[in-house]
């Protein structure tokens, strides 16, 4: 994983498809699913912190 679109992937093979508008609440809803995906035990450790990672560096790009 190396980018957003990376991480939009991992979050459609689970069925969640986020789109609002609104970039930085996009990546938000994002990240808190990928969260929800951590806490059930659907992705391992490494693909959830690298999708944290990924994910709040983009939104401080946008900031």
């Amino acid at each position: 994983m190396k980018t957003v679109y990376d991480v939009m992937q991992l979050l459609k093979r689970f069925g969640t498809y986020i789109y609002t508008k609104d970039r930085i609440a996009d990546l938000e809803l994002m990240e808190d699913e990928i969260k929800e995906l951590y806490k059930m035990q659907m992705i391992e450790a490494q693909d959830f912190q690298l999708a944290l990672l990924i994910l709040r560096q983009e939104k401080n790009n946008l900031k």
